[in-house]
């Protein structure tokens, strides 16, 4: 028998391989985005919605329905302490600096790494100052009055249609619905979108409790807004093409 040899010294432990660290990856249900018919579908359906009630404004020359004055006079007779001073603070978040807080912040969510970040924040403050330029000039368009002076209950400026308090505050809600959609779990991003939505319905109808807007300026805002949201998503893939590799 041959005699065994030494038996072989024991060799350095190999090292198991690192993971390497992988890049940070929105959810899968994040991308899902409507389809160009459905897109196209909602939009024509806004715009139509928009164009009536803007034609009815024209043709009426601005004068409100019965059931819009009973709506400012009833708000009239219901505005007491607190709810005043809590209308008050919240109709102010719908213009100035807050919406466009919101849209930075849905460009910083939406994109990847600086370039891609820096893309989409552009292209969401673009949206909302687009959808603000448009509502100023159909406003200027149309020209029409606001509720009386004395049923007012806070500062406003300008004509009445469609309310830009109103197409603001459901610009700036799509738009950030749009950056947590894009990075958050769909049960996550389903409810920040019903908050969102809460807040921009809350903003439009403290217009018409100030007594600042008629109830039709403000579903003449809504309906635009949702028009232009749509548009957006559909003009989307071309604005930020290379926004998932930057």
């Amino acid at each position: 028998m041959t005699p065994p040899g030494p038996e072989p010294e024991p060799g350095p432990a190999e090292e198991e391989p690192r993971p390497e660290a992988q890049p940070f990856r929105r959810h899968p249900g994040a991308d899902r985005r409507p389809g160009t018919a459905a897109l196209l579908t909602f939009a024509a359906v806004c715009a139509m919605l928009f164009a009536a009630a803007a034609v009815t404004v024209s043709v009426r020359h601005g004068a409100p329905f019965a059931t819009e004055e009973a709506a400012v006079r009833w708000s009239a007779a219901h505005r007491g302490e607190p709810s005043r001073s809590l209308t008050r603070v919240l109709t102010a978040t719908g213009s100035g600096p807050v919406p466009y807080a919101m849209a930075v912040l849905a460009g910083l969510l939406a994109g990847r790494r600086v370039r891609g970040r820096l893309r989409a924040v552009g292209w969401a403050v673009l949206v909302l100052a687009a959808g603000q330029a448009i509502r100023y000039g159909l406003m200027e368009l149309l020209a029409r009055p606001r509720p009386p002076v004395a049923d007012w209950a806070g500062p406003a400026t300008g004509y009445a249609f469609p309310s830009g308090h109103a197409t603001t505050s459901a610009l700036a809600a799509g738009i950030l619905a749009w950056g947590i959609a894009r990075r958050a779990r769909p049960a996550v991003a389903r409810t920040w979108c019903a908050v969102l939505a809460l807040w921009a319905a809350g903003v439009g109808l403290t217009r018409v409790y100030l007594g600042v807007h008629w109830p039709g300026d403000v579903l003449g805002g809504w309906f635009l807004a949702a028009g232009l949201l749509a548009l957006a998503l559909l003009l989307e893939p071309f604005a930020l093409r290379r926004r998932d590799g930057s």
